[in-house]
Protein backbone atom coordinates (compact mmCIF):
# COMPACT_ATOMS: atom_id res chain seq x y z
CA UNK A 1 0.00 0.00 0.00
CA UNK A 2 1.68 3.22 -0.98
CA UNK A 3 2.12 6.17 1.64
CA UNK A 4 -0.86 8.68 1.66
CA UNK A 5 -0.17 12.27 1.44
CA UNK A 6 0.32 13.93 5.18
CA UNK A 7 -3.59 15.31 4.99
CA UNK A 8 -5.21 11.73 3.72
CA UNK A 9 -3.16 10.00 6.25
CA UNK A 10 -4.35 12.04 9.07
CA UNK A 11 -8.00 11.40 7.77
CA UNK A 12 -7.46 7.66 7.43
CA UNK A 13 -6.05 7.31 10.61
CA UNK A 14 -8.74 9.33 12.76
CA UNK A 15 -11.04 7.28 11.14
CA UNK A 16 -9.32 4.21 11.96
CA UNK A 17 -8.57 3.14 8.06
CA UNK A 18 -4.97 3.05 8.04
CA UNK A 19 -3.30 -0.13 9.14
CA UNK A 20 -0.18 1.05 11.65
CA UNK A 21 3.45 0.33 10.96
CA UNK A 22 5.82 -1.04 13.50
CA UNK A 23 8.36 1.30 14.85
CA UNK A 24 12.11 0.39 13.52
CA UNK A 25 13.19 -2.38 15.56
CA UNK A 26 16.06 -2.37 17.84
CA UNK A 27 19.44 -3.43 16.33
CA UNK A 28 20.74 -4.81 19.75
CA UNK A 29 19.58 -5.82 23.47
CA UNK A 30 18.31 -2.73 25.19
CA UNK A 31 21.13 -1.21 27.59
CA UNK A 32 20.51 -2.03 31.17
CA UNK A 33 19.92 2.07 32.60
CA UNK A 34 19.62 3.28 35.58
CA UNK A 35 16.39 5.19 35.61
CA UNK A 36 15.06 8.27 37.62
CA UNK A 37 11.79 8.62 40.26
CA UNK A 38 10.23 11.61 40.81
CA UNK A 39 11.68 13.82 43.59
CA UNK A 40 9.14 14.28 47.18
CA UNK A 41 9.80 16.69 49.79
CA UNK A 42 10.61 14.67 52.29
CA UNK A 43 13.83 13.58 50.90
CA UNK A 44 17.23 14.51 52.36
CA UNK A 45 18.47 16.62 50.01
CA UNK A 46 22.00 17.11 51.53
CA UNK A 47 22.79 13.35 50.06
CA UNK A 48 22.31 14.33 46.67
CA UNK A 49 24.02 15.92 43.55
CA UNK A 50 21.56 17.94 41.28
CA UNK A 51 21.95 19.07 37.97
CA UNK A 52 19.94 20.14 35.04
CA UNK A 53 17.58 17.90 33.17
CA UNK A 54 17.97 18.06 29.74
CA UNK A 55 15.56 17.77 27.37
CA UNK A 56 17.22 15.53 24.68
CA UNK A 57 17.47 11.77 23.80
CA UNK A 58 19.14 9.63 26.40
CA UNK A 59 22.34 7.94 25.18
CA UNK A 60 24.63 5.58 25.65
CA UNK A 61 28.31 4.81 24.43
CA UNK A 62 28.92 1.04 25.20
CA UNK A 63 32.86 2.00 24.36
CA UNK A 64 32.33 1.21 20.72
CA UNK A 65 28.80 2.53 19.48
CA UNK A 66 26.21 5.07 20.56
CA UNK A 67 22.57 3.29 21.69
CA UNK A 68 19.32 4.45 22.34
CA UNK A 69 17.73 3.46 25.33
CA UNK A 70 15.85 0.79 23.09
CA UNK A 71 18.72 -0.58 22.12
CA UNK A 72 18.53 0.77 18.70
CA UNK A 73 22.39 2.22 17.37
CA UNK A 74 22.16 5.54 16.90
CA UNK A 75 24.13 6.41 12.99
CA UNK A 76 26.09 9.51 14.32
CA UNK A 77 29.08 10.81 12.06
CA UNK A 78 32.59 8.66 12.85
CA UNK A 79 33.65 12.09 13.79
CA UNK A 80 31.63 12.96 16.64
CA UNK A 81 32.43 9.67 18.87
CA UNK A 82 36.38 9.57 17.42
CA UNK A 83 38.79 9.19 20.21
CA UNK A 84 35.84 8.33 22.78
CA UNK A 85 36.88 5.85 25.50
CA UNK A 86 36.63 2.18 25.66
CA UNK A 87 34.78 2.31 28.68
CA UNK A 88 30.69 2.68 28.56
CA UNK A 89 29.24 6.58 29.45
CA UNK A 90 25.63 7.30 29.69
CA UNK A 91 24.32 10.87 29.19
CA UNK A 92 21.71 12.94 27.11
CA UNK A 93 22.20 13.74 23.22
CA UNK A 94 21.49 17.51 22.99
CA UNK A 95 20.66 20.38 20.84
CA UNK A 96 19.93 22.90 23.60
CA UNK A 97 17.30 24.18 25.62
CA UNK A 98 13.73 23.96 23.84
CA UNK A 99 15.34 22.22 21.16
CA UNK A 100 14.45 18.64 21.51
CA UNK A 101 12.62 18.02 18.35
CA UNK A 102 15.97 18.97 16.67
CA UNK A 103 17.93 16.84 18.40
CA UNK A 104 15.45 13.78 18.18
CA UNK A 105 15.43 13.91 14.16
CA UNK A 106 19.14 14.21 14.31
CA UNK A 107 19.63 11.23 16.01
CA UNK A 108 16.38 9.07 14.72
CA UNK A 109 17.88 9.43 11.15
CA UNK A 110 19.44 6.34 9.20
CA UNK A 111 22.28 8.57 7.57
CA UNK A 112 23.85 11.09 10.01
CA UNK A 113 23.19 14.76 8.87
CA UNK A 114 26.53 16.22 8.96
CA UNK A 115 25.74 19.55 9.27
CA UNK A 116 22.64 18.67 12.46
CA UNK A 117 25.69 16.83 14.25
CA UNK A 118 27.64 19.81 14.24
CA UNK A 119 24.93 21.02 16.75
CA UNK A 120 24.91 18.54 19.28
CA UNK A 121 26.20 17.91 22.49
CA UNK A 122 26.60 15.00 24.13
CA UNK A 123 26.20 15.63 28.21
CA UNK A 124 27.34 13.18 30.31
CA UNK A 125 26.07 12.23 33.41
CA UNK A 126 27.55 8.66 34.91
CA UNK A 127 30.02 6.17 34.19
CA UNK A 128 27.96 3.12 34.18
CA UNK A 129 31.09 0.27 34.75
CA UNK A 130 32.73 2.48 36.84
CA UNK A 131 32.60 0.11 40.64
CA UNK A 132 31.84 3.07 43.65
CA UNK A 133 29.77 4.98 44.17
CA UNK A 134 28.81 8.26 42.46
CA UNK A 135 30.73 10.59 44.52
CA UNK A 136 33.65 8.81 42.91
CA UNK A 137 31.93 8.03 39.76
CA UNK A 138 31.95 11.91 39.07
CA UNK A 139 35.02 12.89 40.05
CA UNK A 140 36.60 9.73 37.88
CA UNK A 141 34.26 11.11 35.08
CA UNK A 142 35.36 14.68 34.99
CA UNK A 143 38.97 13.55 34.79
CA UNK A 144 38.24 11.80 32.23
CA UNK A 145 36.21 13.80 29.91
CA UNK A 146 38.76 16.61 30.91
CA UNK A 147 41.68 14.58 29.95
CA UNK A 148 39.62 13.54 26.06
CA UNK A 149 39.33 17.46 25.56
CA UNK A 150 36.61 16.72 23.42
CA UNK A 151 33.86 20.27 22.81
CA UNK A 152 31.50 18.64 22.30
CA UNK A 153 31.51 16.11 25.27
CA UNK A 154 31.14 17.39 28.66
CA UNK A 155 30.38 16.26 31.92
CA UNK A 156 27.01 17.72 33.04
CA UNK A 157 27.60 19.99 36.00
CA UNK A 158 26.39 18.90 39.44
CA UNK A 159 26.01 20.67 43.13
CA UNK A 160 25.12 20.67 46.21
CA UNK A 161 22.16 22.62 47.80
CA UNK A 162 21.22 23.78 51.33
CA UNK A 163 18.14 23.40 51.11
CA UNK A 164 14.76 22.64 49.49
CA UNK A 165 14.32 26.82 49.06
CA UNK A 166 17.52 26.41 47.32
CA UNK A 167 16.01 23.92 44.95
CA UNK A 168 12.74 25.52 43.99
CA UNK A 169 14.46 28.46 43.24
CA UNK A 170 16.72 26.45 41.15
CA UNK A 171 13.87 24.85 39.42
CA UNK A 172 12.44 28.33 38.69
CA UNK A 173 15.39 29.83 37.11
CA UNK A 174 16.42 26.79 35.44
CA UNK A 175 12.89 26.67 33.80
CA UNK A 176 12.86 30.56 33.13
CA UNK A 177 16.03 30.12 31.53
CA UNK A 178 13.86 27.19 29.10
CA UNK A 179 15.13 24.50 30.99
CA UNK A 180 13.46 21.26 31.56
CA UNK A 181 13.46 20.67 34.91
CA UNK A 182 16.38 19.22 37.46
CA UNK A 183 17.86 16.13 38.33
CA UNK A 184 18.97 14.79 41.67
CA UNK A 185 22.01 11.69 42.51
CA UNK A 186 22.73 10.25 45.42
CA UNK A 187 25.92 10.25 45.81
CA UNK A 188 26.22 7.15 48.13
CA UNK A 189 24.37 5.48 45.28
CA UNK A 190 25.93 2.68 43.07
CA UNK A 191 25.12 2.62 39.15
CA UNK A 192 21.86 0.06 39.43
CA UNK A 193 19.69 -0.46 36.16
CA UNK A 194 16.59 -0.30 38.11
CA UNK A 195 14.16 2.91 39.24
CA UNK A 196 14.61 4.04 42.67
CA UNK A 197 15.23 7.03 45.51
CA UNK A 198 18.88 7.35 43.86
CA UNK A 199 18.41 9.15 41.20
CA UNK A 200 15.40 11.33 40.95
CA UNK A 201 13.81 14.25 38.38
CA UNK A 202 12.39 17.63 39.81
CA UNK A 203 9.87 19.33 37.01
CA UNK A 204 7.15 21.98 37.13
CA UNK A 205 4.63 19.01 36.09
CA UNK A 206 4.62 15.59 35.78
CA UNK A 207 4.77 13.79 32.84
CA UNK A 208 4.40 9.81 31.69
CA UNK A 209 4.10 7.77 28.45
CA UNK A 210 1.46 6.12 26.81
CA UNK A 211 1.01 4.47 23.38
CA UNK A 212 -1.87 5.33 20.99
CA UNK A 213 -4.41 3.13 20.44
CA UNK A 214 -7.24 5.32 19.10
CA UNK A 215 -7.59 8.36 17.03
CA UNK A 216 -11.07 10.78 17.34
CA UNK A 217 -11.86 12.89 14.09
CA UNK A 218 -11.90 16.79 15.18
CA UNK A 219 -14.78 18.91 14.48
CA UNK A 220 -14.98 22.62 13.42
CA UNK A 221 -11.63 23.99 12.56
CA UNK A 222 -9.95 20.78 13.17
CA UNK A 223 -12.46 18.73 10.59
CA UNK A 224 -10.75 16.40 8.60
CA UNK A 225 -7.92 16.19 10.89
CA UNK A 226 -7.01 14.68 14.82
CA UNK A 227 -9.57 15.53 17.44
CA UNK A 228 -8.06 13.83 20.20
CA UNK A 229 -5.56 10.91 20.71
CA UNK A 230 -6.95 7.31 22.56
CA UNK A 231 -4.11 6.53 24.76
CA UNK A 232 -3.48 3.52 27.12
CA UNK A 233 -0.88 3.96 29.94
CA UNK A 234 1.33 0.59 30.85
CA UNK A 235 -1.56 -0.19 33.73
CA UNK A 236 -3.85 -0.06 31.46
CA UNK A 237 -6.22 3.17 31.69
CA UNK A 238 -7.06 4.18 28.43
CA UNK A 239 -8.22 7.96 27.79
CA UNK A 240 -8.29 10.98 25.96
CA UNK A 241 -5.87 13.75 24.79
CA UNK A 242 -6.74 16.14 22.92
CA UNK A 243 -4.45 19.08 23.74
CA UNK A 244 -0.95 19.98 23.16
CA UNK A 245 -0.87 19.61 19.29
CA UNK A 246 0.38 21.90 16.92
CA UNK A 247 -1.70 22.03 13.38
CA UNK A 248 0.77 19.77 11.91
CA UNK A 249 0.51 17.57 14.50
CA UNK A 250 -2.95 17.33 14.11
CA UNK A 251 -2.74 17.19 10.33
CA UNK A 252 0.55 14.49 10.66
CA UNK A 253 -0.74 12.62 13.99
CA UNK A 254 1.13 9.72 15.88
CA UNK A 255 0.20 6.68 14.92
CA UNK A 256 -1.84 3.50 16.03
CA UNK A 257 0.94 1.52 18.74
CA UNK A 258 3.48 4.71 19.08
CA UNK A 259 4.60 5.68 22.53
CA UNK A 260 3.84 9.10 23.41
CA UNK A 261 4.41 11.88 26.45
CA UNK A 262 2.20 13.40 27.99
CA UNK A 263 1.76 15.85 30.67
CA UNK A 264 -0.35 15.99 33.14
CA UNK A 265 -1.02 17.83 36.65
CA UNK A 266 -1.58 14.72 39.35
CA UNK A 267 -4.51 11.98 38.78
CA UNK A 268 -8.47 13.06 39.80
CA UNK A 269 -10.19 10.41 41.70
CA UNK A 270 -10.80 7.22 39.44
CA UNK A 271 -7.17 7.60 38.62
CA UNK A 272 -6.99 9.92 35.28
CA UNK A 273 -4.44 12.30 34.57
CA UNK A 274 -5.75 15.80 35.11
CA UNK A 275 -5.10 18.83 32.34
CA UNK A 276 -2.97 16.13 30.33
CA UNK A 277 -1.78 17.56 27.29
CA UNK A 278 0.76 15.68 24.48
CA UNK A 279 4.07 16.67 25.16
CA UNK A 280 5.78 15.15 22.01
CA UNK A 281 6.36 11.77 20.03
CA UNK A 282 9.00 9.43 21.40
CA UNK A 283 11.15 8.13 18.41
CA UNK A 284 13.29 4.92 18.66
Amino acid sequence: MPEPCPRRRALLLALGLLPWLPARAADASAPALMLAKVYRAEIALADYWVSEKYDGVRGYWDGAQLLTRGGRRIAAPAWFSAGWPAQPLDGELWAGRGRFEQAQSTVARDTPDDAAWRGMRYMVFDLPAHPGPFDERLAALEALLGTLGIAWVQAVPQRKLPDRAALLALLKQTVKAGGEGLMLHRGASLYRAERNDDLLKLKPYEDAEATVVGHLPGKGRYAGQLGALVVQTPQGLRFNLGTGFSDAQRRDPPPLGATITYRYAGLNASGVPRFASFLRLRRE
